[in-house]
């Protein structure tokens, strides 16, 4: 983990993977520093006071966004993420909550990633560099991500964080089954077929399918 109070260690370019987890960094949460829409000023306005070197201030801004009605599942992620660089934990009542899931199947150039939020926002990438974002324009996806939300959420509640930086995407024919909260990434690994069979990876692949065909299918009509 890097030191806010420190310069960030050198970085891989961010790619459009690296968007969908919740936990870019701070340089990132905006890049832009001309918004003042919120809760963008609250993530500026905190960056200032960690380059200030003060921290409770920046703590106290990122607390009160996880308060915050009706954001962007990935603001309360990104908020969490911070907070926890800083050495705040959430509360028990609040750390297993899952904003969001992220499957991702390796494929021999890349990986087929599919996301759903909390928010009911989805996104779909393809490993050719296609997708389709899906900001919820109106309410018809809302099944098929709450059943991959809900599906994510039972596996959350029985394993724990991973506590260390977030693995690559996964190599050809494997599987990583990300399930996004408070307290860190959770997730499951494998080969594919062999997750697909599993009660618990055939529990998220099998939704996870079924919003991916939703989402192509949305974006062969564009």
């Amino acid at each position: 983990m890097f030191n806010f109070l420190k310069k960030e260690k050198p970085r891989q370019p961010i790619g459009i993977r690296d968007t969908l987890f919740g936990d870019l960094p701070i340089s990132e949460w905006p890049k832009d520093e001309s918004n003042n829409a919120e809760p963008w000023l609250s993530f500026i306005t905190a960056r200032k006071h960690l380059d200030k070197r003060d921290k409770s201030s920046a703590i106290k801004i990122f607390q009160t966004i996880t308060e915050m009605p009706n954001l962007e599942s990935r603001h309360y992620l990104q908020a969490w993420h911070f907070l926890r660089e800083l050495k705040v934990n959430p509360p028990v009542d609040k750390a297993k909550t899952v904003y969001g899931v992220v499957v991702e199947v390796g494929m021999q150039k890349g990986a087929d990633i599919v996301a759903a939020y909390l928010d009911h926002t989805a996104r779909y990438l393809n490993y050719t560099g296609a997708g389709v974002i899906w900001e919820r324009p109106d309410s018809s996806l809302d099944a098929q991500i709450e059943a991959l939300i809900n599906a994510g959420q039972a596996v959350a509640n029985v394993i724990g964080p991973w506590d260390k930086e977030r693995p690559a995407a996964p190599r050809a024919d494997h599987v990583r089954l990300n399930m996004l909260t408070p307290s860190g990434l959770h997730f499951g690994y494998g080969g594919f077929e062999t997750l697909a069979k599993e009660q618990m990876g055939k529990a998220i692949i099998d939704p996870a399918t079924a919003l991916m065909l939703r989402l192509t299918e949305i974006g062969k009509k564009k």
